[in-house]
């Protein structure tokens, strides 16, 4: 199961990758594209609707894997002054956090999903049903929720910790 998640979570965030490669090809594309209006080119229609829906989606990707990795941006000015014990309490806890949080996240996304199926709400220039966004940020958001669990479990020393895991530790 570690290897799944681990491999899982690495897979989303290349795919995420991928995912903000096109947008910037969008994005450069649509910028020249206005540049030359003058040559009768001009701008991608739904741009920034498409960089809206692919980056949350890019995002969801990418987290999972940083949280299993441990590279949240952090602050540790006082972190080596506290006591082993209190700082495994406070990993424990910060992790039971991230996943009740993710937990929620998704739960919400999963209702705004179907809203917005039923509604019938589509982007203003695509005309493209908002509920597409969501539903494919939901994917890799769900797969995240399986990572938030399985770093907890990690951290409780209930699962042995993957190696990528330990790196990133010794790292930190």
């Amino acid at each position: 199961m570690n290897r799944l998640i681990y491999a899982t979570s690495r897979g989303m965030a290349w795919f995420g990758a991928l995912v903000l490669t096109a947008l910037a090809v969008i994005s450069v594309v649509s910028i020249a594209g206005r540049a030359f209006s003058f040559a009768g080119l001009g701008p991608v229609p739904g741009d920034f609707e498409l960089v809206e829906a692919g980056t949350a989606l890019a995002v969801f990707c990418f987290l999972p894997w940083c949280h299993l990795r441990r590279a949240h941006a952090d602050v540790t000015l006082f972190w080596h002054a506290y006591p082993p014990r209190l700082q495994r309490l406070l990993e424990i806890l910060g992790d039971a956090l991230m996943l009740a949080v993710w937990l929620l996240l998704v739960w919400r996304m999963g209702i705004a999903t179907l809203e917005f199926r039923g509604n019938g709400e589509v982007s203003f220039i695509l005309q493209m049903p908002v509920w597409w966004g969501y539903a494919a940020s939901f994917v890799p958001a769900a797969l995240g929720c399986l990572a938030y669990a399985w770093r907890l479990l990690e951290t409780l020393g209930l699962v042995a910790a993957h190696a990528d895991s330990a790196r990133a530790e010794v790292a930190h």
